[in-house]
């Protein structure tokens, strides 16, 4: 009879395993960006340079888009974690430029804006805890910038959550306008202000 001591041992060393494989997996896709971009990103490359089987991946990730999900997530929690330990924006110009790191990465090309609209929960479509949960936070974050402006440069006469959520769909505008428009030199922050000042602005 096993000592019932090593039960426990038995059953973390398998999830350890399970849990630096899945490192594994990441590490290795996040190489291959790094280099091709998320337009490059194969399953067959990663697990290549894993040295993992392929059912191994799909063990981990329903699909590659799953993946890209996870590591785009950790990415914009990062991005979103540094707008929020950084001082409220001073103005609706500065505002928009706050927004500008998560935009930029939001929008970098049409696969990652694809995959952060698809997995936000927006579409109804799918989610993903890390995007999904982003999106809710940035709507947090917003307010507390508005409670901060309120009564000086930004108006009062409309909820600041509702104006949260306005200043969020005004930043997916304009990142689509940025990835879609024939003209598409203005960066997205310069066309999410054009937005915001009639949105926000308190009336004079």
């Amino acid at each position: 009879m096993k000592d019932a001591n090593l039960w426990p041992m038995e059953k973390r060393a398998p999830q350890k395993r399970r849990q630096e494989t899945r490192a594994k997996l990441i590490a290795a896709a996040e190489a291959i960006i790094a280099t091709d971009g998320f337009s490059g990103l194969r399953v067959e490359d990663v697990v290549a340079r894993a040295q993992v089987a392929k059912g191994t991946f799909f063990s981990h990730f329903a699909d590659k888009d799953r993946l890209m999900a996870l590591i785009i997530g950790q990415e914009m929690e990062r991005i979103l974690g540094q707008m929020a330990d950084a001082p409220p924006p001073t103005d609706i110009d500065t505002f928009a430029v706050r927004l500008a790191p998560l935009m930029d990465y939001m929008a970098q090309d049409r696969f990652v804006f694809d995959v952060v609209m698809r997995f936000s929960g927006a579409g109804a479509i799918e989610t993903t805890e890390l995007i999904s949960h982003n999106f809710m936070r940035q709507v947090e974050l917003f307010v507390t910038w508005i409670y901060a402006l309120q009564g000086t440069v930004i108006r009062t006469d409309v909820d600041p959550v509702l104006l949260a959520e306005g200043i969020q769909a005004f930043a997916v505008q304009a990142m689509a306008l940025k990835l879609c428009a024939l003209d598409n030199t203005n960066k997205s922050h310069e066309r999410l202000v054009t937005y915001l000042k009639p949105w926000l602005a308190a009336p004079k």
